[in-house]
């Protein structure tokens, strides 16, 4: 019999190649894997056939399982077969929940180990030529989520508004609207912002336009699924910034 382990992988912020590859070889090493919605599913070639996959996902109010239901099925999962990997897209302590899985494997004695992914909040941006950081235009960056356990913002997001940093914003397609007002406060309407989707797919869609134009920005992007919104000066580095801008401005003229 096997002896139960337990490995957090972080699967990268979407391609399959963007895994790195101690995740890569771990992942063939695996006798069970539970495995996220955001995880590149042609990843799941490189086991062999009889390699038990579950499914653990969620996705925009569609979970298959609570949180404390995952956490018991890796525990079970490593106790049954050996050496179960938890694969998580992006990286696996980035909004991830990947500390509180580590806690409660722990807690039953099963050894634990981290692959580090490559975080979405840096590679997706960085994929479609928008730097988080540019000498002379933002020394440092925030990476906030819109969605918290209570339901609303956090004070990080307040103090990260405030500030002149480049600001990453995860889990927040939903909310764009009330991120783009709250952040006018203390910005102004001519910030520069981004929304990419599917980051790092041949799917992959980015829209460009500054935060008053947020509304018109939402008829282009599909809340219903995951993205990642830059705000900043730094997203005038995207090379349709400026043209979608005027664009934009002209429409909404006619």
């Amino acid at each position: 019999m096997n002896k139960a382990k337990v490995t957090l992988v972080g699967a990268g912020p979407g391609a399959s190649d963007l895994i790195t590859l101690r995740g890569l070889r771990v992942l063939r090493q695996a006798d069970v894997i539970l495995y996220d919605a955001l995880v590149d599913t042609s990843l799941l070639n490189e086991l062999d056939d009889g390699v038990p996959k579950i499914y653990v996902g969620k996705r925009c109010s569609k979970h298959s399982l609570a949180q404390v239901d995952t956490n018991r099925l890796i525990v079970e999962s490593a106790l049954r077969y050996g050496h179960a990997v938890r694969l998580k897209g992006g990286d696996p302590f980035v909004f991830g929940r990947g500390a509180e899985e580590l806690e409660y494997v722990e807690s039953f004695g099963i050894p634990v180990e981290v692959v580090p992914g490559v975080s979405s909040a840096i590679a997706v941006p960085a994929s479609q030529g928008i730097p988080l950081t540019k000498r002379g235009v933002s020394n440092s960056f925030w990476v906030v989520t819109a969605t918290t356990e209570q339901g609303g913002f956090s004070k990080d997001f307040q103090f990260a508004a405030q500030s002149s940093a480049t600001l990453v914003i995860l889990m927040g397609m939903r909310k764009l609207g009330i991120i783009s007002a709250a952040l006018r406060q203390h910005r102004g309407g001519n910030t520069p912002v981004a929304i990419i989707q599917n980051g790092t797919l041949t799917s992959e869609t980015c829209s460009t336009g500054v935060l008053s134009d947020a509304e018109a920005l939402l008829a282009h992007v599909d809340t219903s699924q995951p993205g990642i919104i830059i705000i900043g000066n730094v997203v005038t580095e995207h090379p349709a910034f400026f043209e979608e801008t005027i664009q934009r401005a002209i429409n909404m003229e006619l």
